[in-house]
């Protein structure tokens, strides 16, 4: 088996339906699926079923702990040479898999990560959400954009990396929170070769209001923060620019009292990427008009939840999947 397919699942069986009618469109065709369902009420037990004749499936059910351990129980299950992850609310291009295998082979890769992107069929709110997360004007590129592909963290909706890494790294670290970019990091210190792999991208559902988009982001400041416990050095002054962003916004006011000289550009400076951000995003009226909201939102709740973790740190227990130095 070449690839085992590995995808935590929680209350989400109509997405799962979808992901798995993606998967069977595959036109590289020697991988499993081990869908691995996260202590769900609403089940994809009898979705995963139906697949059965057309996939090489395996369903386990286990008490809920967190997508990043069940991506764990995933690995213990899988049969293949080469793990893949993907979310629950991803959609799959045909091409995937054989894109996938000709970069490991061409690039001698024992990793990667994969860019997200929204398919023409997806909401205008959605559409927005997936221009917030991948503009070089909000997150910088770091979701797929950038030039160097080797200084790629991994994102879980779409990473995979070698049993052989698994085997002598382990699983993840933690069961929610900024998972996906410890294991990239700790893959990349142990000297295995992890790049991004930009044709392997694949179509993501975001959030469907913009208030579950803010509390995600939100907890990707959150997240961002808590990783120093795992790498001190995973948090650098880019990461912290939302929180200035938020510290502007909120300081204008006072600055217009203080030093309205001061206010003024630094105003000026925030409707020049506004309007920056609206051509960027005209692709509908619509679309653009609403970037604007979910770009904005997405900074300043990042930036709130950096602020947040620095002041309040979040409790911590490593998985014990971790092998001890």
């Amino acid at each position: 088996m070449r690839f085992s397919i590995i995808i935590p699942v929680y209350n989400r069986p109509a997405e799962v339906q979808l992901l798995l009618e993606s998967l069977c469109r595959q036109t590289f065709n020697d991988f499993e699926v081990v869908l691995v369902e996260d202590g769900s009420d609403h089940t994809a037990e009898e979705v995963a079923a139906a697949f059965s004749e057309k996939l090489q499936l395996q369903y386990h059910y286990q008490s809920n702990q967190g997508q990043g351990f069940a991506r764990n129980k995933g690995m213990e299950l899988a049969k293949g040479q080469y793990f893949v992850f993907f979310d629950s609310d991803c959609l799959i291009p045909p091409r995937y898999l054989e894109v996938l295998e000709q970069a490991i082979q061409s690039r001698q890769l024992q990793a990667h990560g994969g860019p997200d992107d929204a398919d023409a069929t997806f909401s205008d709110w959605q559409q927005a959400m997936n221009f917030s997360m991948t503009s070089l004007l909000t997150t910088g590129g770091i979701r797929g954009k950038m030039k160097d592909p080797a200084k790629y963290q991994a994102r879980g909706y779409n990473m995979g990396f070698s049993r052989e890494v698994y085997e002598k790294l382990g699983g993840f670290a933690h069961p929610n929170m900024a998972e996906d970019i410890e294991i990239s990091l700790r893959i990349k210190k142990a000297g295995f070769r992890l790049e991004l792999v930009s044709e392997a991208f694949v179509y993501h559902h975001r959030k469907n209001d913009l208030a579950s988009f803010l509390r995600q982001s939100y907890q990707f400041g959150r997240n961002r923060v808590f990783i120093r416990r795992f790498h001190p050095d995973a948090l650098k002054p880019v990461h912290l620019l939302p929180a200035l962003f938020l510290l502007g916004i909120l300081a204008l006011p006072v600055l217009a009292w203080l030093w309205p000289t001061g206010a003024l550009l630094i105003g000026a400076g925030y409707v020049l990427w506004t309007m920056a951000l609206f051509v960027t995003a005209l692709g509908s009226p619509k679309v653009a008009f609403l970037s604007l909201l979910t770009s904005y939102g997405q900074l300043l709740a990042y930036g709130l939840g950096v602020i947040m973790e620095c002041i309040f740190p979040t409790p911590w227990k490593s998985s014990p999947q971790i092998p001890a130095d």
